[in-house]
């Protein structure tokens, strides 16, 4: 494929972001950016969101994955659907009745202070690693198979991704991202979509034998019934349901799209829309990872090292230029769809959480306007710094080091809001910092060690829900006698 094919390819889809944005952001102010004025359609928020939820991490390395996971990543998927019933019915009804911009708001309300900085600096610790790993992942990609044929380093390319992102989200924020994830559901899709279209033509063999040749393959297999096994089935479905409490209901990211809804019972018709076509959505990227593995093996193709190569590897260099365009295009999507929301939300949680611009009324809405612009701008740096420390340190398969940085830092919002919810004991409010540092670390030695210590079973996903465990049992030694009886 020509560089020239290929720069035409990113400036086209770039400039499709940047109108898209110059429509969003006219007339914008803070809550333009914070909630978009709460007049987001429910049925495009529940289609982008789809892209959201996807990104990087879904479009290259779920299918990679499937020579280790098989299908069993399926069942965490299931475990969506219930996940995803408990935010609609419990968490978005809560922030609805409390009108909050910042989720974590309702921490202070509930508990104090401290509780209140620790919800909100656990969020941008998670969203700003796994943000950054999603970033890398594309970004790493493209430059491996495109940039360094034109001798651009990488943090060049770094820098010109992010910088985009920067200028077509500053002004629209979550108003902008709303419609511009729509684009990036789209053309990840498609490029799935046409991938197996192209991969089904190059083999000359029709759909439906393909779809046999993947139900008839060992990578099929969704139950795993080794107790001990990480990719145990049941242990897969318990944790997909706290995976989406987390990583949806207690994010930032993902409830400031639901916010911006008219009202609740659009952000609710949103989730249970957007929780089911996750269902078809990840059969479908699991079903692209065997026919690649299938296609590997019939043209003698050797599996990278790193299966996050095996698409990219496919599809640039074995499926003739159509195939690259159409990855290329997917995976800018990709790119783009990692960072927007993530810059604006943790713009969104810093501005409001640690700077307090909503409360502050001393400042005029110009000067809260222009230390919000100062923000995204500063969290943006930190995201390309992260990004390049991540180039350095990489070992292994993104997908898990996402989720398993995703149950040591999540796991405390877990445990903060279960306590909330589900008890009425206030809490020493000063001592919650330490049981959420607490928590994962003795997290991280009892995963490092349970083999040893738990007669061979390893921990898989499933270790959120021990950490939001140790952290709800560390908020109960800290309980007081007297409870709220009035959120």
């Amino acid at each position: 494929m020509h560089p020239q094919t290929i720069l035409l390819i990113f400036a086209a889809y770039t400039l499709m972001l940047f109108v898209i944005a110059w429509i969003t952001a006219r007339n914008s102010n803070n809550e333009t950016y914070f909630i978009g004025n709460k007049s987001s359609p429910w049925y495009v928020v529940a289609y982008g969101m789809i892209g959201a939820s996807l990104s990087g991490v879904t479009f290259i390395s779920i299918p990679g994955d499937v020579g280790n996971s098989y299908f069993s990543y399926m069942m965490i998927v299931l475990g969506y659907l219930i996940g995803y019933t408990v935010i609609a019915k419990v968490l978005l009804p809560l922030y609805y009745n409390l009108n909050l911009t910042s989720i974590y708001s309702y921490l202070e309300k509930r508990f104090g202070f401290w509780s209140y900085k620790t919800g909100a600096f656990f969020f941008i610790l998670s969203r700003s690693i796994g943000a950054s790993f999603r970033v890398y992942l594309v970004v790493n990609v493209l430059q491996m198979f495109v940039f360094d044929t034109w001798g651009i380093p990488f943090p060049v390319t770094v820098l010109l991704f992010m910088g985009l992102i920067i200028l077509y989200s500053f002004k629209g924020g979550i108003k902008t991202i709303v419609w511009t994830d729509t684009l990036q559901t789209t053309f990840m899709l498609a490029a799935i979509i046409i991938s197996i279209v192209l991969i089904a033509k190059n083999m000359e063999v029709s759909f439906t034998e393909l779809y046999h040749s993947v139900a008839n393959s060992k990578y099929s297999q969704m139950f795993i019934f080794e107790w001990a096994d990480k990719r145990f089935f049941l242990k897969q479905f318990l944790s997909g349901a706290f995976i989406a409490i987390v990583m949806t209901g207690l994010d930032q990211d993902m409830m400031q799209k639901n916010l911006s809804c008219r009202n609740l019972r659009d952000a609710q018709k949103n989730v249970y829309l957007m929780s089911w076509s996750l269902v078809p959505v990840n059969l479908l990227f699991l079903f692209l990872g065997v026919v690649l593995y299938i296609f590997a093996a019939s043209h003698g193709i050797n599996i990278p090292a790193r299966t996050d190569d095996l698409f990219p590897l496919i599809a640039l260099r074995h499926l003739g230029p159509t195939a690259g365009v159409v990855f290329l295009i997917g995976l800018v999507a990709a790119a783009y769809s990692s960072a927007d929301g993530a810059i604006t939300s943790l713009t969104t949680s810093f501005s409001i959480d640690f700077l307090g611009l909503k409360k502050n009324e001393k400042l005029s809405d110009k000067r809260k306007m222009n230390i919000r612009y100062i923000v995204h701008f500063s969290i943006a740096m930190m995201l390309i710094l992260l990004i390049l420390v991540f180039r350095a340190i990489s070992d292994q398969s993104v997908i898990q080091k996402l989720f398993t940085i995703a149950g040591y830092t999540y796991g405390p919002l877990l445990g903060l809001y279960a306590f909330g919810l589900f008890t009425k004991h206030l809490v020493k409010d000063r001592f919650v910092p330490l049981v959420a540092v607490l928590s994962p670390a003795v997290c991280y030695v009892l995963s490092t060690n349970s083999a040893q210590l738990l007669w061979g079973y390893r921990f898989g996903f499933e270790l959120l829900i021990l950490n939001g465990l140790l952290t709800f049992t560390g908020l109960l030694l800290l309980r007081k006698k007297q409870i709220q009886t009035l959120l």
